[in-house]
């Protein structure tokens, strides 16, 4: 117990997916050794930020370097400097970053400049399409982590045709180990009344820059979500609020709601007939509570969803969402194996970052 007080771990974050997945990560760590926690500001809304915070338990964090919006290279460097400073004041053993964003490559990045090992959580995704800011910060971040924690057989594969086998753990998904946890609270929807939620309905989110800075995307995606036979829910990312305003296009038909805490968010999924997305996270939680999905892209990082048949790629054409939204209801796939994990990653991954291996 000694040694595990001793070690001291920097966790990076900034963006609402993840909070998701530090959540559970934060605590065990927490419980165990000394957990520095850094959020960068890349998500700065009360709905976007603070409210996960309160509502996942997560501890306050010990940084907010208040970087906000802004092109990516700025955002990235601002974050890679203050993140830095930071660093250089907490001598942490290691930096722990999750997932694609912004704030991932500028915390790995610091990091190793300082020779301070990187772990990567939800390493090994691979989207295979380049013109994805999201692609080229994983790829950047698996290649300088030394511990790389994989969600599946398939993101290990990944890693491996691109030489990196050291360091390598399949070890879940922390979204599932997540939902999981809080399936029991899905049933109370009291905290839905206000939005005046319909019984049935889709449940829809656009907020990749690829689907809302192209007017020609989002206006068929917009298209299509109004065509559908259902009322469409959709909560709307800060993003996508401003290029509606900006390209004039006619949202009316959709019952428009601001963006909604995670468990929430998980009570809509369970609430819906059907999925409509561009988020990662949305296509996974929808697969974890059973219901079809249609991701609003021409490729996805989660393979298994798509094998599995509980998810369709339909990209950005009208017809195509509507025709794959369509298939998705009349098929009825199972759930035979889970390849996501059993629900024990995050303990996984705590397990393997304290271990005297890690970090000596």
């Amino acid at each position: 117990m000694a040694e595990e007080a001793a070690v001291k771990i920097a966790s990076v974050v900034g963006a609402r997916p993840q909070f998701i997945k530090c959540a559970l990560i934060s605590r065990l760590l927490r419980e165990r050794c000394r957990e520095v926690l850094i959020h960068t500001g890349q998500h700065y809304d009360y709905e976007m930020s603070q409210a996960f915070f309160e509502e996942l338990d997560i501890p306050e964090p010990d940084y907010n370097l208040n970087v906000g919006s802004s092109r990516h290279g700025k955002q990235t460097g601002e974050m890679l400097e203050a993140i830095e400073r930071v660093l250089l004041i907490e001598g942490p053993c290691r930096v722990v970053v999750y997932g694609d964003t912004n704030s991932t490559l500028a915390g790995a990045l610091a990091a190793v400049k300082l020779h301070i090992p990187v772990a990567h959580v939800e390493a090994g995704l691979r989207s295979f399409n380049r013109r994805m800011p999201e692609e080229i910060n994983r790829v950047l971040t698996d290649h300088i982590s030394d511990l790389l924690f994989c969600p599946t057989d398939i993101s290990v594969k990944n890693l491996a045709e691109e030489g990196i086998k050291r360091g390598v753990h399949k070890v879940g998904d922390v979204m599932y180990d997540l939902a999981l946890r809080y399936s029991d609270r899905l049933g109370d929807r009291a905290a839905l009344k206000s939005y005046d939620i319909p019984d049935r309905y889709y449940l829809a989110t656009i907020h990749r820059a690829e689907n809302t800075d192209d007017h020609q995307r989002l206006g068929a995606i917009i298209e299509a979500l109004s065509r559908l036979d259902l009322p469409v829910v959709l909560p709307i990312h800060p993003r996508t609020v401003r290029r509606l305003r900006e390209s004039g296009l006619d949202a009316s038909r959709l019952l428009v709601i601001p963006p909604v805490s995670y468990i929430n968010m998980l009570r809509l999924i369970q609430g819906s007939t059907a999925v409509l997305t561009d988020s990662g996270g949305l296509q996974k939680e929808a697969f974890f509570l059973k219901r079809p999905c249609v991701t609003l892209r021409d490729e996805t990082e989660w393979i298994e969803t798509v094998e599995s048949g509980w998810n369709r790629l339909a990209g950005a054409s009208c017809e195509r969402i509507i025709e794959a939204l369509q298939q998705a209801i009349k098929s009825s796939p199972s759930v035979e194996i889970q390849p996501y994990g059993d629900g024990s990653a995050s303990s996984k991954i705590v397990d393997i970052l304290i271990s005297p291996n890690a970090w000596s």
